[in-house]
């Protein structure tokens, strides 16, 4: 039995299992997994059908084929609303779904909540990858976010920037409610199958990366600052793909001029399953997030869970997840107000990442408890349960009812 078998949430979003490609697609497939223990949830997303029960995938409108994927993407948006009739509440996740989320609030007299797990005014480098379309992702955002009942903001520093970029929205709208993370499913795992399948040895250190090769994900400064690292360190990049052919040509360049200098350079440009990430990160002696722009970075908990040591810079959301000096070292750095997160001195945070990167593997003993107490701080704080239920408390609160 649920504690409010009533009411009815839609969730909408671009990714869904199996088409996940970002933290974004994590969050709302456990999200919808425990409110459904709450609530009726229906799952509106992109991409091709899916059998899983209450879920509906949309494709792009086929009158708007070649068209600008922005203007693709709100073609999905005006079906997914329609998809919405007899909701008491809309859930939309990032500016793929949240034209859909305004619409069906106007369409249905429903309240509309926004998650906040990146903002289009801090992602300026995105009109390098959508061109005109950038103007119209930013206009489908700023205005479902002004006219939203309430949003939610995946940590403190979200928040802030939410508050920043729309100062129109009223304060008290805007609800700090973590990202979680499954610490049943993230564990260590102490197997070598896929390693081993990869060509990772896992008796030297080894330096990991996961995530998207994109401008806020910051992967070539990790690559400048690897040229720094001992030389029996291997660097494991789970890395692909890249928003432009200008960034992609940038990482492809930066990892020929290390493999020229030094072996143990591997690079998984394809998705790899999840079981095979959490492997990868188990047995990772650090796990490096050298992003510029991270509201929370969720793949952070996903290698403290693996009982993983962590590096990251000191931006967004991450402070809250990764606590310096307990679970991992943070990495200072003073960035660009225009919005871009640019570090106003790469030379110097390229050389701070390194030293800290360095600090971790020159003392594994330490690595180790900093993995250890990782594990702890996912598991008593980060749980997809008090995730859920605090969300449903957002729902309660703008008057969404059964």
């Amino acid at each position: 039995m649920t504690d409010s078998p009533q009411l009815r949430v839609d969730l909408l979003t671009r990714e869904y299992p199996p088409e996940v490609y970002g933290g974004a697609g994590v969050h709302v497939e456990y999200l919808a997994r425990e409110l459904r223990r709450l609530a009726e949830v229906r799952v509106h997303c992109f991409g091709a059908p899916r059998t899983e029960p209450g879920v509906t995938a949309y494709a792009e409108p086929f009158a708007l084929t070649g068209a600008n994927a922005a203007l693709r993407t709100m073609g999905v948006d005006l079906e997914m609303a329609a998809g919405c009739a007899g909701t008491d509440v809309v859930h939309s996740h990032t500016w793929y779904a949240n034209l859909a989320g305004h619409t069906a609030k106007l369409l249905y007299g429903v309240p509309h909540v926004v998650t906040a797990h990146s903002l289009e005014p801090l992602r300026p480098w995105k009109a390098e990858q959508l061109g005109g379309g950038y103007a119209l992702s930013s206009w489908c955002e700023r205005t479902a976010v002004e006219a939203a009942d309430a949003v939610i903001a995946v940590s403190a520093g979200m928040r802030r920037d939410v508050l920043a970029a729309y100062p129109q929205v009223d304060p008290e709208r805007v609800r700090v409610v973590h990202n979680g993370i499954d610490t049943g499913q993230y564990a260590p795992d102490r197997g070598t199958d896929v390693v081993d399948r990869l060509g990772i040895d896992p008796a030297r250190p080894s330096v990991v990366y996961v995530g998207r090769v994109t401008r806020q994900k910051g992967l070539p400064y990790l690559l400048r600052a690897a040229r720094d690292l001992p030389a029996d360190t291997q660097l494991v990049l789970l890395a692909g793909a890249p928003d432009t052919p200008e960034i992609a040509v940038e990482v492809e360049n930066l990892v020929h001029e290390l493999r020229a200098t030094r072996s143990g350079v591997v690079w998984v440009a394809e998705m790899l399953p999840k079981h095979e990430v959490i492997q990868v990160l188990t047995h990772a002696t650090v796990f490096v997030c050298p992003s510029v722009y991270e509201p929370m970075g969720i793949v952070n908990l996903e290698a403290m869970a693996c009982e993983t040591a962590v590096v990251a810079t000191a931006t967004g959301g991450i402070p809250e997840v990764v606590a310096d000096g307990e679970t991992g070292l943070l990495v200072p750095i003073e960035q660009a107000t225009d919005g871009s997160g640019r570090p106003l001195n790469p030379a110097a945070f390229v050389a701070d990442l390194a030293t800290r990167i360095n600090e971790v593997l020159a003392d594994p003993e330490r690595a180790a408890e900093f993995g250890r107490a990782g594990r702890r701080r996912a598991v008593e704080h980060f749980s997809w349960d008090t995730v859920a239920r605090r969300t449903l408390e957002v729902y309660r609160s703008v008057g969404a009812v059964g």
